[in-house]
């Protein structure tokens, strides 16, 4: 039996609220594991707490696997918390889901209604069409060429947008805040310039009234959601008693860090624990580069040392002390952030990594190296560099991102590169040796202009790549670890 309705669910695992109750206030761009772990969760705790007509209803810009899962669960769904202890509840601020691939028609129409009052989206980099160094969109990405080519049906975020917004302008009802909750840097006015970059594409005024009316509140969100499993689901099945299509598994932690920017008002979100903040770029960067890039050095390292899990990384005495490591240089290049010490928030990493409970794949974390690194890695090590301190994590990091670019299978069975970029990074090291390979891909569009020109820094990332194309992951871990 599937779950349909609430009336199957226990009641100490039912929402504090009556969804049937509460009107449609949220689209949700990027209807995924983490946004149901993430925003549905914490809006959930709000609508208990406040009520609200906050709901929210899904989009999926590709894949209609989200909507066949939650559509015939009328949006219900079970959160799995894994600690210490296992806790479970089923959720109901989800109203809806839909699929917009080939018929964007359903979704605009939702998103010029009144009661939509925010659209969110948790989408990745990848998917956005963005020019980060100018705040502008990329036209030559194939989302937002076709979009541009043909904006009354769009197919990516940037064109969905701009396309509700303006069936919003035409029809004089006030515009929706655009809610971006992606590991962007400063990514409510990166989002902005975009969108009104695109709309100036279009109609100059159009991306005028956008620039002048409507909000895009800065965010920054955090906490690991690994991808559901046969086990996700059965433990899921044992707890309410049905199947649960939809059912997800995370962390208990869970941070939501947002400028308090809601014209049209928001869900009482601080009573789920969300802080308003007007620094939000400062909490932002404390995570890219503390959480995020530890994560992807651990990922490269820990999936090349045949190691699948982050809870296997941090078992591995050798690359543990490699992520305190890092955890400590990347925590000096940052500017104090107010009411964080940056110590014990390094120990709080280390231990949600060592989380024994949650599956989160290495080999997941590795995915899209080209457009986290820079954010990660890269922006850490000018501010490294100014304030002279140490940097040989970030260039170990460096070099095993490298060695996974590179495809070597000297240590390891053959694996896909996972990335947008991936055919283009496969010919720039295609026949080359460490040295070539270096030289080639530091002098890549997407590598800063100030690191690119680190002669040193990228020498000792050429030397250590040797040793990785050379020697098994496992023997440069433990020679690392003892540095």
């Amino acid at each position: 039996m599937r779950l349909t309705n609430l009336g199957q669910v226990p009641v100490a695992l039912r929402p504090g609220y009556d969804p049937d109750a509460q009107g449609v206030g949220i689209v949700h761009i990027g209807l995924g594991a983490f946004h149901k772990a993430h925003q549905a969760a914490l809006t959930d705790t709000a609508m208990a707490a406040a009520g609200g007509d906050w709901r929210i209803v899904g989009l999926s810009l590709r894949s209609p696997k989200a909507a066949e899962e939650l559509a015939p669960q009328n949006g219900l769904f079970t959160l799995i918390e894994r600690g210490k202890d296992t806790r479970a509840r089923v959720i109901g601020s989800i109203a809806g889901a839909m699929c917009t691939a080939g018929d964007p028609g359903p979704a605009l129409d939702l998103m010029r209604q009144q009661s939509v009052r925010i659209v969110s989206i948790t989408v990745t980099e990848k998917a956005y069409g963005l020019d980060r160094a100018n705040r502008a969109c990329d036209p030559t990405h194939p989302a937002v060429a076709a979009d541009l080519a043909n904006p009354t049906a769009p197919q990516g975020v940037l064109g969905l947008i701009t396309r509700a917004l303006a069936l919003r302008r035409m029809a004089g009802t006030p515009p929706f805040t655009v809610l971006c909750c992606d590991n962007l840097p400063d990514n409510g006015h990166l989002l902005r310039g975009a969108v009104v970059d695109f709309a100036a594409r279009l109609d100059p005024d159009l991306a005028a009234w956008i620039g002048g009316n409507v909000a895009f509140p800065s965010t920054m969100v955090d906490r690991i959601t690994p991808a559901a499993t046969d086990r996700t689901r059965a433990d899921a099945a044992a707890l309410i008693g049905c199947d649960d299509h939809a059912a997800t598994e995370t962390e208990p932690f869970c941070q939501w860090v947002v400028e308090d920017h809601f014209p049209l008002g928001r869900p009482a979100w601080e009573t789920a624990g969300v802080i308003f903040s007007d620094a939000v770029a400062a909490f932002e960067t404390l995570k890219l580069r503390m959480l995020n890039g530890t994560h992807s050095m651990l990922a490269y390292a820990g999936f090349h040392a045949g190691l699948p899990f982050v809870r296997d990384v941090m078992a591995d005495a050798g690359l543990a002390r490699l992520v305190e490591r890092h955890l400590a240089t990347a925590a000096q290049t940052l500017p104090p952030v107010a009411g964080i010490d940056v110590t014990a928030y390094a120990a709080q990493l280390a231990e949600r990594f060592r989380n024994p409970a949650i599956a989160h794949q290495t080999f997941q974390i590795a995915m899209d190296g080209s457009e986290k690194m820079p954010q990660r890695i890269f922006s850490a090590l000018a501010d490294a560099r100014a304030r002279g301190v140490d940097v040989r994590a970030f260039v170990f990091a460096t070099a095993a991102w490298v060695r996974h670019v590179s495809g070597s299978t000297h240590d390891c069975a053959a694996y896909d590169l996972r990335d947008p970029r991936a055919e283009a990074l496969r010919a720039m090291v295609a026949g080359r040796d460490a040295d070539g390979m270096v030289a080639a891909l530091r002098g890549a569009d997407f590598i800063p202009a100030t690191v690119a020109g680190d002669d040193a820094f990228w020498s000792e990332v050429a030397l250590l790549l040797w040793d990785m194309l050379a020697r098994p992951m496992t023997d440069i871990i433990a020679a690392e670890a003892t540095r």
